[in-house]
């Protein structure tokens, strides 16, 4: 089924002869039409719900094409709407446009193509926004999860886990690598515990050295060591009724893992330096981008302390194997940036949001916010393309014009077979192509596929565009004879 089948089409014309002509035109690109030769009756049409794309000619009786636009915008705003006219000024042009039109098109048409591509581009765009209103209600559906975003079944499963487990207690471990958000994770589980109202306390254990690190944790008394000119409360302390974060836990020196063995096993710290503990309620949840039970087997990280530490355990899995998590995070960030920027909310076109699904993002979910701010930061238009996107994001499509097999290895089968079999359509048509020196019915007879049938695969792939059209007047001029017996409609060839 082609993109066209799924799309309606409302085609308003009081000339019978041109609207029989526009129809058998949209009809033959695969759309779905209904076509309305009276504007009175076309009002009430104008509350199909299913109504993608109109095309409303400006000059008619009782009501005219402008008064229809002005209908379906009050009603229908998200519907785009082309205007047809054979009374072409710069007045109505603008006009129409200021009232929402999507383009504007003069009667009679130089040819077919100038009509058809007008409504895929007006096609292409509502497409766009029904999958915006898509992501968004999918987002409005995760908002108990604070952050964490994603529809695929793994990240379901996390979900899950993060509804059972805020509720007690119980110490948790978060393994996954780096950038697959498992400091949203921590907050998730502790802004839906009954300790939500306490604090949040973060501490990366990586970023500090064995003596800053204990003295962040536990705290230190004056003197304690060089630079300690004062007593300080650790973060354990800080946190006392809420939750410390414990991100990085695997890089710990084996000093502060006995510490803090001593810490989880008692329930009290005791400042470096001090004698005395002190008692604290601390929910303690740690992450690490290591195989903690790896290390645990390799000696490199205490076996008691590994065990303290996974009562419960998370896994995050990376985002190259949860790819259809990737439109939803990328119309997240798409609206976070947007906002931040001073920008309108933008959209995003079905090749780059392609080329992002099939990115293997090494840097997981972090990786993919950077790629998107940039992006936004780059762009100068309302839609942000492929061309907006880095270079080594686009090489996977850049280096067959498609996709080898090791590249699509990490997408769920249907949806790397549906990827595979566009890059081999795309690729194939243009070779036909090629060999036949750009001649449409020559390629077409090759291919063993009706004319017609395979120039609306052209336009579908995108291949068509790529042609010098001073080698196509052969195709133009068939195209002109064919519409010839449905009145005088303007075709004209190239």
């Amino acid at each position: 089924m082609t993109p066209q089948s799924n799309t309606k089409v409302l085609v308003v014309d009081d000339d019978k002869v041109v609207l029989r002509a526009v129809m058998e035109i949209l009809q033959s690109d695969g759309y779905q039409v209904v076509a309305i030769d009276d504007a009175v009756e076309a009002l009430a049409a104008l509350q199909d719900t299913s109504i993608d794309v109109a095309v409303f000619d400006i000059k008619m009786p009782n009501l005219s094409g402008m008064d229809l636009l002005r209908a379906l915008k009050q009603i229908r705003p998200e519907v785009e709407v082309l205007m047809m006219t054979a009374y072409a000024t710069v007045e109505t042009a603008v006009e129409a446009v200021k009232m929402g039109a999507y383009d504007y098109l003069t009667k009679p048409f130089e040819n077919i193509d100038l009509l058809s591509m007008s409504v895929r581009r007006a096609a292409e765009k509502k497409a766009l926004y029904d999958r915006t209103c898509e992501l968004e209600k999918a987002l409005h559906a995760r908002t108990q999860f604070e952050n964490l975003i994603g529809q695929s079944q793994q990240m379901r499963q996390v979900f899950k886990l993060v509804e059972t487990v805020s509720h007690s207690t119980a110490t948790v471990l978060i393994q996954g690598e780096s950038g697959t958000g498992k400091e949203l994770v921590a907050q998730a589980i502790h802004y839906r515990s009954p300790r939500k109202e306490k604090p949040f306390v973060a501490v990366n254990c990586s970023a500090l050295t064995d003596t800053l690190l204990e003295s962040e944790l536990f705290g230190h008394l004056r003197g304690a060591f060089t630079g300690a000119i004062g007593n300080k409360k650790g973060l354990f302390e800080a946190a006392d009724g809420g939750t410390i974060f414990l991100d990085e836990i695997g890089d710990i020196s084996a000093a502060t893992q006995v510490r803090l063995l001593r810490v989880l096993q008692e329930g009290e710290v005791k400042r470096v330096g001090a004698n005395e503990s002190t008692r604290i309620d601390v929910r303690v949840i740690a992450a690490s981008n290591v195989d903690l039970q790896r290390a645990k087997e390799q000696g490199k990280f205490r076996e008691d302390l590994f065990y303290r530490l996974n009562v419960i355990s998370i896994t995050l899995p990376p985002l190259r194997d949860r790819p259809e998590d990737v439109p939803l995070l990328v119309h997240h960030f798409l609206k976070i940036y947007s906002e931040k920027l001073g920008k309108k909310p933008m959209g995003i076109s079905p090749k780059a949001m392609e080329a992002l699904t099939c990115s293997r993002w090494e840097g997981n979910v972090r990786e993919l916010e950077n790629v998107i701010e940039r992006a936004l930061v780059l762009c100068s238009k309302e839609v942000v393309d492929a061309e907006d996107l880095p270079s080594e994001i686009l090489q996977p499509q850049k280096a067959a014009r498609d996709i080898e097999v090791f590249s699509l290895a990490h997408l769920p089968y249907i949806q790397a077979k549906r990827l595979a079999r566009r890059a081999f359509e795309r690729r194939y048509l243009s070779v036909l192509l090629e060999r036949s020196g750009h001649n449409i019915s020559s390629a077409a007879r090759a291919a063993g596929v009706d004319r017609s049938n395979f120039r609306r695969l052209l336009k579908q792939y995108d291949v068509l565009g790529k042609l010098d059209k001073s080698k196509l007047k052969e195709d133009f001029e068939l195209e002109e004879e064919a519409f010839a017996g449905l009145g005088q409609v303007g075709l004209s060839h190239v």
